[in-house]
């Protein structure tokens, strides 16, 4: 399976300091931290694997790309490309765009944050859906007890984006848009044009809305069924650990494997698979791909 004919690349913006996890974050990036039984950052990177994309761009800071690179390598085993980008300070996650730009110039871009999380029945074929669009971006929409505390977008009754608000005081919805956003080949022209906001970043929101200025923003609605999480505070890293071992150990299956991902996408075959699985020591993760090279 393919991201459509285009040749999409994936941004993970996995930067920032991490001073709402200190001292967790003292010696290791946050989005290196584990989400129960993985690094936070496999969550993002199977997301967009599951669009289909499989060249990448991980935007973080100078001191923890080594760690990345450690944690990722160039993602061959896994049947995709990893190329790294350094941030030299977290200016906003438009910034991101222009950090990866040698990379993604000219090319429709896919940009996560690297501590969401998102999972849901039919979740992976909306995310193929935004990258079937010819033109335009492709936003999220989530709804949440306390709206004031997120970027929030107003859909009329066929789901047309009618506003665009980031932390408004009266917010006019209660829908809040996740750190998931798919934007043709225009985006780097429009973030290269932003201006810096009040708190001096180039934020993701403004260049939403140019997008909705011209008339092409798209919103996907992510049903009852769906669960966004992110790891950016103690109680929501734990939170995030909770529902992922209910859910594995309830079902039987692992969310976010990147092997598995990459093996049912057709990444990589059922012999590199074995040679991944071969090449791990004892473990119930390794268990896990045994058992997926046997179904």
């Amino acid at each position: 399976m393919s991201a459509g004919r285009r040749n999409w690349k994936g941004v993970i913006l996995a930067g920032g300091s991490g001073t709402r996890l200190y001292p967790l974050t003292t010696t290791i990036n946050k989005q290196l931290l584990p989400i129960y039984d993985k690094p936070m950052v496999y969550y993002p990177l199977t997301t967009l694997m599951l669009a289909g994309i499989r060249e990448f761009v991980l935007v973080s800071s100078p001191q923890a790309l080594p760690q990345f690179q450690t944690c990722l390598g160039d993602g061959s085993k896994w049947g995709i490309q990893i190329e790294y980008a350094a941030q030299p300070s977290p200016d906003g996650i438009a910034q991101a765009l222009l950090v990866a730009e040698k990379y993604i110039a000219g090319h429709p871009t896919a940009l996560i944050l690297g501590d969401n999380l998102f999972y849901g029945t039919g979740f992976s074929t909306q995310i193929q859906r935004a990258v079937s669009r010819a033109n335009g971006a492709t936003i999220y929409a989530y709804p949440v007890l306390h709206p004031e505390a997120f970027g929030i977008v107003t859909l009329d009754g066929t789901g047309r984006v009618l506003s665009l608000e980031e932390k408004p005081k009266t917010p006019k919805s209660n829908l809040a848009v996740p750190g998931l956003y798919f934007y043709d080949e225009d985006a780097l022209e429009i973030a290269r044009g932003l201006k810096p906001s009040p708190r001096g970043e180039l934020e993701i929101t403004d260049l939403n809305l140019e997008y909705l200025k011209r008339g092409q923003l798209h919103a996907e609605m992510m049903g009852r069924g769906s669960a966004w999480l992110d790891g950016g505070t103690p109680q929501t890293l734990f939170e995030a650990s909770q529902f992922v071992i209910v859910m594995e150990q309830r079902t039987g299956l692992k969310i976010a494997c990147p092997e598995e991902v990459a093996y049912r996408m057709g990444f990589i075959t059922q012999g590199e698979l074995q040679k991944i699985i071969g090449g791990l020591r004892p473990s119930e993760y390794r268990d896990y791909l045994v058992r997926l090279d046997l179904m």
